[in-house]
Formats: structure tokens, C-alpha cells, sequence
């Protein structure tokens, strides 16, 4: 289990093994080393990751938060797919190499730390010129902070990086899955088949049972897991 950095070995795993699937949560140290005076263990962090470790997890829950108060263009939207991806910035630069997965009709999840509105553009835009991002089910953006807005970035924001690539690609893209370099992170099952659902702005990430990922029933908490 792990996330950013981890996000090569997984997804190359993917590419080399196929039907293993391993976790994507939260890290020993950053997350289960957090002091007290650094806010110490964050609770839905720990719950979800008892639950995946012990095989209850079988689906995770969260809100789409980039639609306008009022429009919700993905409701209704179902999509079943392989999920993969993880640290944008480390799955560009598996993409052109044998790791690289060359996954169809999946549901692809990203995330990053420390990188400006225009550099996620670039990146996002790479996948999408590659072919990466119009041939997946659905893209899933998680959490994309650690940058600290300047005057060179002339107003440019996540949101804007987001249109841009709403603008150029069929393939819905959903913001708000809490997974990368903040607190509050689930725990996702990459290389596994999972089901997509959406009601309103509400995103229903789940999978079923088999011998690889024993799980049992779902997350009582609907804020971020189920």
C-alpha cells in the first residue's frame, strides 16, 4: 500500500502482472507518524485502512466538487473499468515505456503535490494528446495542493486546468476523491475492476470480491467511504 512515489511500482505492476491488484492509501510515516501537534491520525484515514487490510472495504464514497452550484452534468453517469493511475506527475513519466499500462475503458484516478494550475494543465493535456485520457471510462482528480499561488500565475487556478481538459475530452472527469497528499485519504484497490456510480454529486466507488481482494461489506461512513 501506498500512494505518490508508489504510484510507478503499481502501475507498472499493471503492466508486467496482470489481474494483481494492489492498494492505494495512506503511508506509515506521513500518515500514521503524524504527531499530535501535526494533527495527529486522521480517524476515516485509519478506519478505511482497517477495513481494506482486514478485506471489509468494497467500495469508497465522495462528492464531485467541481460542478457549478445547481448543474450536475454527471448524474446518472455508471462506468465499470480497471482502476489505475495515481501521481500524475510519476505516471507521465512512465508514459512512451514498457511500465506504462495500456489500459482501455478504465476508470483512472490522479493526484500531485506542490504543482502550480499550469503545470497540471500540461500534464493533464500530455495524457490527453497521448490518447491516455479519451480512452478511459471515467478520470477521477483527487487532491492536488502543497502550491502556493504567485503573480506568475496570473489568476490561473485548478479549476481552470480542470475546464481545459473537460473542454477537449468526452470523458467525464470528477473532482473530490480524497486520495493523495492530504489527511483525510481512502484506500482504492488499483489493478482491480471497479463499478462507477453517480446520484446528484454523489460518486459511489466500488468492487467486488475474489481471492485477491477479499472483501465483505462497505464503510458506514457515506461522507467517505461505504
Amino acid at each position: 500500500m501506498g500512494y505518490s512515489d508508489f504510484t510507478g511500482f503499481q502501475n507498472a505492476l499493471i503492466a508486467h502482472a496482470k489481474g494483481l491488484a494492489t492498494w492505494s492509501g495512506p503511508l506509515a510515516c506521513s500518515d500514521f507518524g503524524r504527531s499530535e501537534a501535526e494533527g495527529g491520525v486522521d480517524d476515516i484515514t485509519q478506519d478505511c485502512f482497517l477495513e481494506a487490510m482486514s478485506g471489509a472495504l468494497e467500495a469508497v464514497g465522495f462528492r464531485e466538487s467541481g460542478a457549478a452550484r445547481g448543474i450536475q452534468p454527471f448524474d446518472g453517469l455508471e462506468a465499470r473499468g480497471l482502476l489505475w493511475g495515481g501521481n500524475l506527475t510519476v505516471l507521465c513519466a512512465l508514459l512512451g515505456t514498457p511500465h506504462f499500462p495500456r489500459v482501455k475503458g478504465g476508470v483512472l484516478f490522479l493526484e500531485d503535490v506542490g504543482e502550480h494550475p499550469y503545470r497540471i494543465e500540461r500534464m493533464l493535456l500530455q495524457l490527453q494528446q497521448a490518447g491516455v485520457i479519451d480512452a478511459q471510462a471515467a478520470v477521477l482528480l483527487g487532491d492536488f495542493s502543497g502550491w502556493t499561488r504567485q503573480s506568475t500565475d496570473r489568476g490561473y487556478g485548478l479549476k481552470d486546468a480542470v475546464a481545459a481538459l473537460r473542454a477537449r475530452t468526452r470523458t467525464p472527469v470528477l473532482t473530490g476523491l480524497p486520495i493523495g497528499h492530504c489527511a483525510t485519504k481512502v484506500c482504492l484497490p488499483v489493478g482491480a475492476k471497479v463499478d462507477l456510480f453517480v446520484q446528484g454529486r454523489e460518486v459511489i466507488l466500488g468492487w467486488q470480491s475474489d481471492h485477491r481482494l477479499a472483501h465483505r461489506h462497505a464503510h458506514p461512513d457515506t461522507a467517505h467511504a461505504h
